[in-house]
């Protein structure tokens, strides 16, 4: 009896530490994970935390291909999208649905997380704004939102198109594993603002390429005080509605309301697939020029201070004999845009420790690329 109480007592001594050094989303973490059989973040989490729809009004759906499903995969992407753990695949070649495959019991209307290609979505948005004049510069400095900011050390000049590059600055390590880092705090914790404002800046911005999820959130709070407006509203009305997306989706938000800019929007495969063909179309779809062009141009050019890889929200390989850029998110969520062949490839699922060799990229997506171009062309 004395020992259970001791340890009784040890238990809460260790919450009540937690909850004084800021580690209380710990809990709120391990009841979305661990007590319901998951080790991590999973794609199909969304209905755990709080959330803000995106709307659709007047589907459209894709137009399928006469070939539409009727070529089998060849067995090494089969292999390949096994290995991966993979919930869907699906090419899009000149504007119509060509092939679409699901495993493990997903289907054409499952939502599932995009994770972190919800940034570049979020830089979509920022061209929105800037189209609107609601952002009047992409060089505006963060500090014109967010006075706090003036006075943080190396934060004064930070600015949207800093945030949009990853090159803030920003003290953020991008450790998805290490419960204790930015990350988890940000995904599980009620205040997106505790999880981003409070930290501090390691070196001026502008001055080098860290990819970071801390500084597309930053650009979220940016954007949203411009628009006056929810996220997902904003992004239902400039884009969901009108690419006549099939379902709504929905975006996870923190407690206030805030979307996780950096992750969290779950659609459906073909939904994704949409916003590839969007680029491919230069911005247009049925008659109307969604995004402008030069933005589009600029999201997709390479940083120098990236090594090339990187523009604004998309990864890039331009090393590749195909060249791409696409839609990246944790554990292997793709939304693929291949210009020369006028092709669209998407890929969701599960895909823990997914290997990042060419040059911090995933070679499982210059794999797809090749192997999908080289069967369907």
């Amino acid at each position: 009896m004395i020992i259970l109480f001791y340890i009784t007592l040890f238990l809460v001594a260790v919450v009540i530490l937690f909850y004084i050094f800021g580690y209380a989303y710990l809990f709120n973490g391990i009841s979305k994970t661990y007590l319901r059989g998951k080790s991590s973040a999973n794609i199909d989490d969304g209905k755990f935390f709080s959330k803000n729809v995106i709307e659709t009004k007047s589907p459209k759906p894709w137009v399928k291909a006469d070939n539409y499903n009727k070529e089998d995969l060849p067995k090494n992407i089969v292999d390949d999208l096994n290995l991966g753990n993979t919930a869907s695949f699906l090419v899009i070649k000149d504007g119509k649905l060509l092939h679409e495959q699901y495993w493990k019991g997903y289907n054409k209307n499952s939502l599932t997380n995009s994770f972190s290609m919800a940034k570049a979505v979020t830089v979509m948005l920022l061209g929105k704004a800037l189209e609107e004049g609601k952002i009047k510069d992409i060089n505006d400095k963060f500090s014109d939102y967010f006075d706090e900011f003036k006075t943080k050390p190396s934060a004064e000049n930070l600015t949207l198109k800093n945030l949009a590059q990853m090159e803030s600055g920003l003290d953020w390590d991008e450790d998805y594993k290490n419960p204790f880092r930015p990350n988890a705090k940000a995904y599980y914790g009620k205040s997106l603002i505790d999880a981003t404002f409070k930290r501090r800046f390691k070196e001026k911005s502008g001055e080098r390429f860290e990819y970071q999820s801390g500084s597309t959130q930053l650009l979220g709070f940016a954007i949203k005080k411009a628009a006056g407006q929810t996220l997902a509203s904003y992004l239902s009305e400039k884009f969901w509605i009108p690419l006549g997306m099939e379902q709504n989706a929905i975006w996870s938000t923190d407690k206030s309301g805030m979307e996780k800019t950096y992750c969290c929007i779950h659609a459906t495969s073909r939904d994704f697939a949409k916003l590839g063909q969007l680029f491919l179309n230069d911005g247009e779809f049925d008659g109307q020029q969604l995004l402008n062009l030069d933005f589009i141009n600029e999201m997709k050019n390479p940083t120098k201070k990236s090594s090339e890889i990187y523009g604004m929200g998309f990864w890039i390989n331009n090393d590749n004999p195909i060249k791409h850029y696409y839609f990246l998110g944790l554990q292997g969520q793709y939304i693929i845009m291949i210009p020369e062949y006028k092709m669209v490839i998407v890929r969701t699922g599960s895909y823990n420790n997914l290997p990042k060799t060419d040059r911090g990229r995933p070679n499982q997506v210059r794999f797809l690329v090749n192997e999908t171009v080289k069967h369907f062309s």
